[in-house]
């Protein structure tokens, strides 16, 4: 009899410690698995960075890879607009402050307990063999980046077939979009798992994927869990939190997907 493995896939959780709970709790439901592999964008935005690694870490068998969110923590980079934008424009300034203060933030709530190291050391991607053979690369983003539009469901086959020839991968898993799909748009599959946290309308609920695979082949089901949004806008609140605003408008889904 041939063993099933099994692996949880998450990402983005963005802070969202009861995101990340009420998923990790469906897992468990439904009879666990051998192995969790989170997909990046771990700590920064939410009310409770700290509290997101630190069950993360504690999880057994987890792998992890980075999210341009975990660099922009460690590396001093900000998002949003570039400097020539900033100039005259007070509106793109005032977005560039935001995330400077959301960022630092996230900083001074994981440095002193020494987070900050370990996320440096998360690397790019991942890539493993499942037991059928076929080949697997887990990134954040696209191929070879953590960042950028990434590989958005919206997108042709052809646009998709193209960002992923040359990734030496038969399956590839993503993130960063926070839209889950499961499109082939040639010979490479390509996953993306949906946001454990900041999901797009019309569904606000956290999102994950199941992967189960033996030496026969593998498949793979997203799964959409309820929790207390209200709480989380709750909390950036009573923090004074510098994102309140943009992660309040993803809580009540009043933020637009990516076209």
């Amino acid at each position: 009899m041939t063993t099933l493995f099994k692996a949880a896939i998450l990402a983005d959780i963005h802070g969202n410690s009861l995101a990340l709970e009420a998923v990790l709790q469906d897992i468990q439901a439904r009879s666990g698995v051998d192995e969790y592999w989170v997909l990046g964008d771990l700590a920064a935005l939410g009310p409770d960075p700290l509290g997101v690694l630190q069950r993360l870490a504690a999880l057994p068998k987890a792998r992890f890879i980075r999210g341009n969110t975990d660099r922009y923590l460690v590396s001093g980079e900000h998002p949003g607009p570039d400097l020539g934008k900033i100039l005259n424009n007070r509106e793109a300034l005032a977005i560039k402050m935001r995330l400077a203060s959301s960022f630092a933030w996230t900083i001074g709530a994981i440095a002193p307990a020494g987070w900050l190291p370990w996320l440096a050391e998360l690397p790019l991607e991942m890539r493993l063999a499942l037991p059928d053979g076929t080949r697997l690369l887990a990134v954040h983003a696209a191929p070879g980046t953590d960042d950028g539009d990434g590989l958005r469901p919206r997108a042709s086959d052809e646009v998709l077939r193209i960002m992923v020839a040359g990734s030496g991968a038969d399956l590839v898993l993503v993130g960063h979009t926070h839209i889950p799909f499961n499109r082939k748009p040639g010979e490479v599959r390509v996953v993306n798992p949906g946001s454990v946290s900041n999901p797009f309308p019309p569904d606000l609920h956290a999102s994950y994927a199941l992967l189960a695979c033996d030496a026969s082949g593998y498949t793979l089901e997203h799964y959409r869990i309820d929790y207390d949004r209200q709480a989380i806008i709750d909390a950036m609140r009573r923090l004074a939190h510098p994102s309140e605003a943009y992660i309040t408008a993803f809580m009540r889904g009043e933020n637009l997907p990516p076209d």
